[in-house]
């Protein structure tokens, strides 16, 4: 196997992106944080520091930049799906070459506008599993017991250097069905705990009966779009979670951030269109929640 150490970009280095990136700059990957010119600043100067309840409190020294300069190993792109546009001017097509692209973004259509927008880089799609927030600039809190990430291409040796680095990786062969095993789960949650300013206990007891109809549509959408995924799977792990637990569009709602809600929901009604299978009671939801961010809320 190859243990050359990577090189690394990390376009947008908040919660996600600022822990995978200490975690390969501590274990030797020479990492470069794309960001804005004063978080730049800070993570040049001051590095990255984790609190983690799994891998402890560690600084670690990384670049950072405010545009990619070099060809690199990999990208990782952890922006939110509301500034993806913003973000990628900060990676230029001719200096990223062939590398490894691999978007950790919510929703579907993020692909696509990589894949065009970047011919000749190698775009995977990925998922993760992990609570990690960005307090301040370079300063993370990690506050999961793990950090899970699927990537759905036979990248062997690159999945084991990020294992060496502690991250849990899972390789994975149907692209579809990893995406849409995210998503028919994030949807209904997001969806529901922001319109109704509930956690995740409330929606599951108080909002039953909408969440199972909720439920039924995303994964009929999900089964015609060719991802094996039933409302029994997603509804059984739904009712494991904490009952505490919030999404993160429920948290950007309450800080009037702005919202995710087309890159998730959107992406469920677009796909329900193009199969044919009628999703009234989403996109009632996501009209609901749209709404949210207007002045009238």
């Amino acid at each position: 196997m190859n243990t050359a150490p990577l090189t690394v970009a990390v376009l947008g280095p908040g919660g996600v992106g600022g822990l995978i990136g200490a975690l390969l700059a501590r274990d030797g990957h020479r990492v470069i944080c794309l960001a804005g010119e004063a978080t730049a600043a800070a993570l040049s100067q001051g590095g990255l520091r984790v609190e983690s309840a799994q891998y402890g409190a560690f600084t670690a020294a990384v670049e950072a930049d405010t545009r990619l300069r070099e060809a690199v190993d990999a990208v990782f792109v952890t922006v939110k799906q509301t500034s993806l546009d913003e973000a990628l001017d900060r990676v230029p097509g001719p200096a990223l070459g062939n590398a490894v692209v691999i978007p950790l973004l919510n929703g579907l259509d993020h692909l696509g506008l990589l894949r065009d927008r970047y011919p000749s880089a190698e775009v995977v799609a990925g998922t993760i599993r992990v609570e990690a927030t960005r307090t301040a600039p370079g300063r993370i809190n990690h506050t999961s017991p793990f950090t899970k990430l699927e990537l759905a291409a036979p990248l062997d040796e690159f999945a084991e250097q990020l294992r060496h680095a502690g991250l849990g990786v899972t390789l994975r062969s149907d692209e579809t069905a990893m995406l849409w095993d995210k998503l028919a789960f994030l949807a209904p949650l997001a969806l529901l705990t922001t319109r109704h300013r509930a956690d995740v206990g409330t929606i599951r007891s108080d909002r039953r009966p909408e969440l199972l109809t909720v439920l039924d549509e995303i994964t009929a959408v999900a089964q015609a779009a060719g991802a094996p995924v039933t409302t029994e799977t997603v509804l059984s792990f739904f009712d494991r979670v904490p009952d505490t637990m919030k999404s993160s569009m429920q948290r950007d709602a309450e800080a009037g951030r702005p919202l995710e809600v087309d890159a998730i929901g959107g992406a469920v009604l677009r796909a329900g269109a193009a199969h044919h299978v009628e999703t009234p009671v989403t996109a009632r939801l996501v009209a609901e929640v749209a709404r949210l961010t207007t002045p009238e809320a």
